[in-house]
């Protein structure tokens, strides 16, 4: 990334400077995934300023929204019963995992608190029938970096850059037709989230 599209940390919503932030998710990910995560925090940098959301939150959420995705499944199943979390996690996997458990990880490892960061990493899997602006914005940035390229990305783009939660419903649909097609289960969160952002057609 060149050093305008980067954001000095300011509000102390964390313990660490981006580098030092940078240097963490970097030593959990393989080049490409941290690749991803880099082009997923300017982009929801991006959408911020569009809708009037803290750009520092949007990076540092969109910075961390893979963190746990190369981990164990021992380790998600570790904290899904330490933490004595909903047993229904237990029947999925990392496409899940990642996000909703990855949060905790990011909690207990690098001492992460703040919960609107948190929940957008949470929501950045499935979605959630009620979203704030952020996890909108991690959501759909995930979904959209420059690096994605796949049918109907392009169509994602211009709805996400017209309306952020028409962005939400978009490609929650296009989420759940993926999963019914392929035949694969598909978590209660996920339905409830298209569910809920059905007005948004």
């Amino acid at each position: 990334m060149e050093k305008n599209d980067t954001i000095e940390y300011s509000e102390n919503l964390i313990p660490y400077t981006r580098k030092q932030l940078v240097d963490k998710v970097q030593e959990k990910l393989d080049d490409k995934r941290f690749q991803h995560c880099l082009r997923v925090e300017k982009q929801a940098m991006e959408l911020a300023n569009e809708n009037n959301v803290d750009p520092e939150k949007a990076a540092i959420a969109g910075l961390l929204h893979d963190y746990a995705k190369q981990r164990s499944d021992h380790d998600f199943i570790k904290v899904i019963n330490d933490k004595q979390m909903n047993p229904v996690l237990l029947d999925y996997g990392n496409a899940i995992w990642h996000g909703v458990v990855g949060a905790e990880l990011i909690k207990d490892e690098l001492h992460i608190y703040d919960e609107d960061i948190l929940n957008a990493v949470r929501r950045h899997t499935v979605g959630a029938a009620y979203m704030t602006k952020l996890d909108q914005i991690v959501y759909m940035a995930d979904y959209i970096e420059p690096g994605r390229d796949f049918p109907g990305v392009d169509k994602a783009r211009q709805i996400t850059h017209e309306s952020l939660k028409k962005g939400v419903f978009f490609q929650t649909q296009q989420t759940l037709s993926y999963l019914v097609e392929n035949a694969k289960p598909i978590y209660p969160g996920t339905i409830a989230t298209y569910n809920a952002w059905q007005n948004e057609k």
